[in-house]
């Protein structure tokens, strides 16, 4: 495999733009068929329209697709489908009115000859099973609606009560049979589901003014026909599924005359071979009060045994506002009261107000899943409001369920906890395997349903069902199984788990370098991978693994060869990897300076997708058969847009920090980077940033500073780790930060008086706290940093509603203990007491709606700066979140961070903003 020649000085241009980094095109979505024949993928600019690319691997045709993207390919290769989105010229130039109004095409293209055809108003789309028909589902003709809409209100004999809800209404559907290119258009379609073997097509057919209700069974193979099985004047047909094998057909029904959010709908099962309906449960509410609501979700098994819906105990009441109709009213105290804006925050409640608030529209949609058996027609209920979480999957006997019921309360300041529930799907009876379990520590079902393995307090454990009994897998193991690099004052988690083995006979499991096969039942375990990991510092996991059905998880064979991707801890290098099941040991089969990252593998076939990259490499695609990556062929070029710039060099920089530590850190280097002369520094950092070394830059504009964009203007840019002490963030964070300049300094790179410092969030809250501790930094920039834990500890995040005090606790901050507790933890790590040492001038950048951070603690900062007379500027951006989101808001921080460092680190003439500030004026509306 030949890589492409790296540009250099006389064929790059002498500058990078802004303007390169707006056209830069980035892979955004890459797909193959089932074969791994046929590759699709989008591209996109920072700023423009998508396009879509299918290419015929092993082939030179290449189609492209204007304003593509979410590629399709059909399971018989024949087609590509791509989402066109409306172009970004007719959505800047459209009124909000107008924008309304533009809708999303679809565009279908002929792999074989390159043919495309469009489709307007796309709602959604897809290819059934075997890839003979494409299914394309429009959105309502708007101006249909607004005429049916007038029409409704003209019509005076129908109570405004009893208008229809657009969830009722339906809107067309096309079949469309792709080798003869004939359509069949459906109207007034509100719901469809089509069988895994690609037989049958159901649809819902609602129309409510016209008194149509039908249920159509559309046959897709030896010859298209459609028959009604449901014709209704009264019953909206509501949720479908067929089994994959086509025996079944499940359905739900309810009065439509009922308004939608009071209907109660019943639920019935056609049997295709007999035209057979059978009625699981009726429109009301069963023996145990479980009635089934408009958001119940049909779905059968793999095995078409078990059909999987969700039922609620009772129907959700919102509250109507009522109104003034008469004189009387007006001194009605009850109707006057009904009027309130009221919130009652009770200091027992689960869920604190913001947070239950957030989701009360996903609780109004909130359903519990129940199980009917085919067979025998009975129907279990498997969750229920003290355990709510229960996911349908293919064991035939148990499923797990999960409940943080227990723990709503204590998520406020101690984090996120489940108990653990095995349910048995034939009676519902629930038997609790793991109380309060971290959420980041879910247990694994095995295929088979025979064992459960779970990790907790650094140990793995196998759970037998049958036995009731669990064991230790790892009692006569050294290695660790936790998190070694946990540094947070909670239990560390562990690495996770790999696939199981085949028939339940065992599984694999991940430490921190390498993977570990278990047996089911005799307990035994050994190194799969040698202990090579350990030794050598690269961390071993399991890829690509073929899944030729999506509804089951993939397992793995004794003396299956396995792909295994590694990641050199010391290199911050990724490699190609093989091992054998049941064989300790591993293959090398790519190494290289680089980042791989495995992006598909064909589901039916030995075609890898995936994409290698360093700071200097695009990350392009290439395919490979699965066991050797190696003789992969590159099947884009998107790289060739870097090197037509002047591009710097990633190089991995070690140092020891104050307490002895190895640390790592990144250095980018300008393009014409002089050995000897000391440059500007751009400090960028987070946690850990080393595993950077070898990734593409982000070719954006938006938060951060552009890594390729300063290089480019002749600045260092360093990434350096960050190790922190529980208790001590901000100084612990200072120490290293302090270590990995210096090392940059005596390394002879950077300028001792030229250094700059940018972060954002967390980092941002480092950012603030370093230039009260240190004067290193010639300026600094920090977005949405916490400058006052003592007010920011009992705060809420916006966008979640949950409390802050959690996060100071146990976790990112670090902090161990409650405020109450070690209030001068809070005080000693918040850079707003210490203000007065500032010596560094500091820019804040704020989003007054930001969703993460108080956006008050930006006004703290600033206010206390203010007061102390120290330099200090605060950028607030109106109405945005914790990122920036508005292309005009990124656009003008992005400037003016840079003008910032070009005037403290370059000496550049300061922008007026930055010696004068801006008077504040309002945009006049059009």
């Amino acid at each position: 495999m030949t890589l492409p020649q790296l540009g250099n000085a006389a064929t790059a241009k002498s500058t990078l733009t802004l303007q390169d980094i707006m056209h830069f095109e980035q892979i955004t979505e890459q797909t193959l068929d089932p074969a791994g024949k046929v590759l699709a993928y989008s591209v996109a600019p920072d700023r423009g329209d998508s396009r879509g690319v299918v290419k015929l691997l092993g082939s030179d045709k290449v189609f492209n697709v204007a304003g593509g993207s979410k590629p399709l390919i059909s399971a018989d290769a024949a087609y590509a489908a791509f989402l066109v989105k409306p172009a970004l010229l007719a959505t800047e130039q459209a009124s909000a009115s107008e924008r309304k109004k533009l809708t999303d095409n679809l565009v279908l293209v002929n792999t074989a000859s390159g043919e495309q055809q469009q489709f307007s108003r796309v709602k959604s789309f897809a290819f059934t099973e075997d890839g003979k028909q494409l299914v394309v589902w429009h959105k309502a003709d708007e101006a249909k609606k607004a005429k049916d809409d007038e029409k409704s209100a003209a019509d005076t004999s129908k109570d405004k009560k009893d208008k229809v809800s657009p969830a009722d209404r339906g809107s067309e559907l096309l079949v469309i049979e792709l080798a003869s290119g004939k359509q069949h258009s459906f109207n007034d379609i509100t719901a469809w589901s089509g069988a895994f073997d690609s037989r049958y097509l159901a649809l819902a057919q609602n129309n409510s003014e016209q008194q149509l209700h039908k249920l159509l069974l559309v046959r897709l193979a030896g010859g298209f026909n459609v028959a009604e099985l449901v014709n209704s004047k009264t019953q909206q047909i509501g949720s479908l599924a067929v089994s994959r094998d086509s025996q079944y057909l499940a359905y739900t029904s309810g009065d439509a005359a009922t308004d939608i959010d009071q209907r109660l709908y019943q639920l019935s099962l056609y049997t295709l071979g007999e035209g057979k309906f059978q009625q699981l449960q009726a429109a009301q509410a069963d023996a145990n009060g479980w009635r089934i609501n408009r958001y119940a979700s049909l779905n059968f098994s793999a095995d078409g045994q078990r059909l999987f819906f969700g039922r609620v105990p009772e129907l959700s009441q919102q509250t109507r506002v009522a109104k003034v109709a008469q004189q009387a009213d007006l001194y009605n105290e009850d109707l006057i009261r009904g009027q309130r804006g009221l919130n009652v925050w009770h200091g027992d409640d689960p869920l604190i107000k913001p947070n239950e608030i957030k989701h009360y529209a996903d609780e109004l949609k909130r359903t519990y899943l129940a199980v009917a058996h085919v067979m025998s027609g009975n129907v279990v209920q498997l969750a229920d409001r003290q355990v709510p979480s229960v996911e349908p999957t293919q064991q035939r006997r148990f499923v797990l369920a999960s409940s943080d019921v227990p723990y709503r309360k204590m998520i406020t300041w101690a984090g996120f906890y489940r108990d653990w529930y095995l349910v048995d799907l034939n009676t519902g009876k629930r038997e609790l395997v793991l109380a309060q379990q971290p959420s980041d520590s879910e247990p694994s079902l095995s295929p088979q349903g025979q064992y459960i393995a779970y990790y907790q307090h650094g140990n793995i454990y196998l759970y037998d069902i049958a036995e009731a009994h669990k064991i230790q897998l790892n009692t006569s193991i050294t290695t660790p199984f936790a998190d070694e690099d946990h540094d947070y004052p909670s239990a560390a988690p562990g690495y996770g788990f790999g696939p199981w083995l085949a028939d339940d006979e065992g599984l694999l499991v991940y430490d921190k370098y390498d993977i570990w096969q278990f047996d089911s039942r005799s307990h035994q375990g050994f190194m799969l991978t040698g202990g090579t990991g350990r030794k050598q510092q690269v961390s071993y996991r399991v890829e690509a693994l073929a899944q030729p059905d999506a509804a089951f998880e993939p397992t793995v064979a004794d003396k299956q060869t396995l792909l295994l991707q590694g990641y050199n801890n010391l290199t911050k290098a990724d490699g190609f990897y093989s091992a054998t099941v049941g064989t300790a040991g591993v293959t090398p089969l790519l190494n290289k300076d680089e980042k791989l990252e495995v992006l598909a593998r064909a589901s039916k076939g030995n075609t890898l997708l995936f994409s290698q990259q360093r700071y200097d490499l695009f990350p392009d695609l290439y395919t490979a058969v699965v066991t050797q990556p190696a003789s992969a062929t590159k099947q884009t070029d998107l790289d060739k847009q870097r090197r037509a710039l002047p591009w710097g060099k990633a190089e991995l920089l070690r140092w020891r920090d104050g307490d002895g530590r190895d640390m790592d850190g990144v250095v980018i280097k300008p393009a014409n980077y002089k050995p000897g002369k000391q440059y500007p520094v751009m400090v960028y950092y987070y946690r850990f940033m080393s595993d950077r070394l070898h990734a593409f830059p982000d070719m954006k504009i938006n938060h951060r500073p552009n890594f390729a964009w300063y290089a480019a203007d002749d600045y260092v840019v360093f990434l350096p780790d960050i190790r922190f002490e529980v208790g001590y963030p901000g100084i612990s964070s200072v120490k290293a930060l302090t270590s990995a300049v210096n090392k940059l300094i005596d390394s002879g790179i950077a300028d001792p008086k030229r250094i700059g410092l940018q972060g954002h969030s967390w980092s941002g809250y480092q950012t603030a706290f370093a230039v009260t501790q240190t004067n290193m930094f010639a300026a600094a920039v920090s977005g949405a940093p916490v400058s006052n834990m003592t007010s920011a500890y009992s705060g809420i995040r916006l966008g979640s509603g949950l409390a802050r005090q959690f996060q100071y606790e146990t976790g990112q901050s670090r902090i161990g203990e409650s405020l109450m507790a070690a209030p001068q933890k809070y005080i000693e790590n918040s850079p707003v007491f210490y203000v007065d040492r500032i010596q560094t001038p500091l820019l804040i950048m704020f989003g007054d709606r930001d969703d993460a951070v108080p956006y008050e603690q930006g006004i703290e900062m600033y206010m206390a700066m203010r007061r102390a007379g120290k330099d200090v500027i605060m950028l607030q951006y109106e109405d945005e979140p914790h990122h920036l989101k508005k292309y005009p808001n990124k656009l003008d921080y992005t400037i003016r961070m840079k003008q910032y460092f070009d005037h403290y680190l370059k000496g550049k003439p300061a922008a007026p903003w930055i010696t004068q500030g801006e008077a504040y004026s309002e945009p006049k509306a059009d």
